[in-house]
């Protein structure tokens, strides 16, 4: 159990900090930065904040332990698409091989944080 808990925590914090933090530092402190990613992939300025919001919301909704198991499908879901999404981007648009496989790696990451929140939530929950 106390595997789990490190697995899932570490995987979370990965993803709470190049999900969440960066991107809101980012619009805080070099807001000048904010679209550099999505306006080379041609979406409007617009959606790179949508963007900033909806991550944060989302990671803070996985790293909180008492929000309700079903918002957290949805976030978990949320990034799934976000992530899935910036894959089909850049290997559409710039073709770039880094860019291509830097959101399939954080997809990994979102994927080992779910499942090891499932394992907690099975093993807290007796089933």
């Amino acid at each position: 159990m106390k595997k789990n808990k490190i697995i899932f925590w570490v995987a979370t914090v990965i993803l709470v900090l190049w999900e969440g933090v960066m991107p809101l530092a980012t619009m805080l402190f070099t807001p000048e930065y904010v679209t550099a990613g999505t306006k080379a992939l041609g979406y409007p300025d617009y959606f790179a904040y949508a963007l900033i919001i909806c991550k944060v919301l989302g990671v803070l909704t996985i790293a909180y332990p008492k929000a309700p198991s079903k918002l957290k499908e949805w976030a978990y879901a949320g990034l799934s698409f976000n992530l899935i999404f910036a894959f089909i981007s850049h290997a559409c648009v710039d073709q770039n091989i880094a860019y291509m496989l830097m959101p399939l790696v954080f997809l990994g990451i979102l994927v080992v944080s779910y499942i090891y929140n499932h394992k907690l939530n099975f093993n807290n929950n007796g089933k």
